[in-house]
């Protein structure tokens, strides 16, 4: 049975598509608010953004398209020149070829002196900061031409760069770049976040993200039901409240770990540590003989099983109320029989590593509510039949062909991992390069074990398993660096963020 959240749980942010939000314009500009108003709302937001992020910058380049994005930038560019700054315009399209409420922009920026010269290959920039308002969000094909061009000497530069919507060469639902894309250090959107903002190759692209509603409530258009929801750490507190004071370790679930093929013990050894620290009342880990003495020294604690088999399993599946499968399992007889007894049980389970492999070529056609799956790229174009490149260059869709296909909770892992269930998308905006090391993917799959064997609700424990797993690595990052971050520094960092009453200054304590 899974108990309630002691609080409300909040709602995340949503994120949009880029038609999605294209509507909610429209639809504000119905309402009675004039398209150029609208505009001018847009690119006062993005001028105190660009104030607010580099206060004391004297000029700028601002690099304008045709369309409305470009009309952002050129009003941007009056309001800089208005307040004394130097600014150098550049078109990637001619002021008499302009139309619509773009032409009023330029015209606006010509008003207040500020002089316009066409993109050119050889031209130098002279701003201390670059204004990105080149293509804006209705980019559905590979940038090429001028506008290519114009995007990579921006990024060979050096120069800071506010990107006015979304970094241009980004799409604006996949987060995929459309051949070459704008390296932005601040990104200011406007009106409903974009979902392709906030996973695959954006994290690396759009710096800061600066959301600016305009005045624009998009949760009230009820039926633009948003595309995926921004998770944030407020999902925390409502999980996971002090504990009751008459405590006792049968409460908080009995959670099995299975993996450890012979010479592949580290990784089932991760999982049942994350298990332990994340709350777990007991955890038992079943793991290949040889590896048994190991885990006993390194994690005392957990209950460590030497199976030979799936024959030697036995009651322990009979005690467990969670199972996790998968960490160091191999593809051999030893792991394809510890997954089908896996599967065999009625119970909660995580999969992860090579029972994904498994599921892939051995055990097709599993479809079940009560599992999650846990793939990287790699793993989850073996679960689609598709290659790798296909899954990154739309993860939002691949996250969700997976969940259909296969039910329950699927986590697509990697920069802006997806959690995709019943209730739709979540993205997890946090984490950093430096868990692009060996073992995470245990952690993470050891954490959700132990919030599972908690009893919460399975999508809710697997959306704060994932935002967990991602500040437990910034954290550890903070405190000792990116390079050389390993999985096994994230399980005390995890158990501070887990605890309400601790600081992240507790650190040392619980190591």
């Amino acid at each position: 049975m899974t108990r309630e959240a002691p609080h409300p749980e909040p709602q995340p942010r949503p994120l949009y598509r880029a038609d999605q939000v294209r509507e909610l314009d429209q639809r504000t500009i119905a309402a009675g608010i004039e398209g150029f108003a609208l505009m001018q709302r847009a690119a006062a937001a993005a001028w105190q953004s660009l104030k607010a992020r580099w206060p004391g910058v004297r000029s700028l380049s601002v690099l304008c398209g045709g369309g409305n994005n470009g009309g952002d930038g050129h009003v941007l560019a009056a309001l800089a020149a208005a307040e004394g700054l130097a600014v150098q315009r550049i078109l990637l399209k001619p002021l008499d070829a302009l139309s619509g409420d773009a032409r009023r922009a330029a015209d606006m920026a010509t008003a207040a002196g500020v002089a316009a010269e066409p993109w050119r290959a050889a031209l130098a920039f002279e701003g201390e900061v670059v204004v990105d308002a080149l293509l804006g969000t209705g980019l559905g094909g590979e940038v090429r031409g001028e506008a290519r061009e114009a995007i990579e000497a921006i990024n060979a530069s050096g120069l800071p760069v506010l990107a006015i919507d979304i970094p241009s060469g980004l799409h604006a639902d996949t987060g995929a770049v459309l051949g070459v894309a704008v390296q932005a250090a601040r990104t200011v959107t406007f009106i409903g976040d974009k979902l392709g903002l906030y996973t695959g190759a954006a994290p690396a692209r759009v710096g800061e993200v600066d959301f600016r509603a305009l005045g624009v409530d998009a949760e009230a258009e009820a039926d633009l039901v948003p595309a995926a929801r921004l998770l944030d750490a407020g999902l925390i507190a409502a999980w996971l409240p002090p504990r009751v004071r008459s405590a006792h370790k049968g409460d908080f679930g009995h959670a099995l770990v299975l993996g450890g093929a012979p010479g592949f013990g580290g990784a089932a050894l991760l999982a049942a540590e994350a298990c332990a620290r994340l709350g777990a009342g007991k955890v038992s880990l079943a793991t290949a003989p040889e590896h048994v003495t190991a885990s006993l020294v390194r994690r005392p604690e957990v209950m460590v099983h030497g199976i030979r088999g799936a024959g030697d399993l036995g009651e322990l599946l009979e005690k467990a109320d969670i199972l996790v499968v998968g960490p160091g399992l191999g593809q051999g007889s030893w792991g394809q029989g510890v997954l089908q007894a896996a599967l065999s049980v009625e119970k909660p389970l995580v999969v992860d590593a090579d029972a994904l492999n498994l599921l892939a070529t051995r055990f097709s056609g599993q479809y079940r509510e009560d599992w999650v799956l846990t793939p990287h790229p790699g793993e989850a174009a073996r679960l689609l039949g598709l290659s790798a490149g296909e899954i990154e260059a739309d993860r939002p869709a691949a996250a969700l062909a997976l969940q259909r296909r296969f039910g329950g909770v699927v986590v697509l892992k990697g920069a802006g991992s997806l959690v995709a269930g019943p209730a739709g998308l979540a993205v997890c905006p946090y984490g950093n390069p430096g868990m692009a090391s060996g073992g995470m993917g245990d952690a993470l799959s050891g954490i959700l074990g132990a919030l599972l064997a908690q009893r919460l609700p399975l999508e809710s424990a697997v959306r704060l398993g994932v935002l967990v797993h991602a500040l437990a690595a910034d954290m550890a990052a903070r405190q000792g660096g990116e390079r050389g971050l390993l999985a096994g520094d994230l399980a005390s960092c995890a158990r501070i963020l887990v605890n309400p009453t601790m600081g992240e200054n507790d650190a040392v304590a619980t190591r």
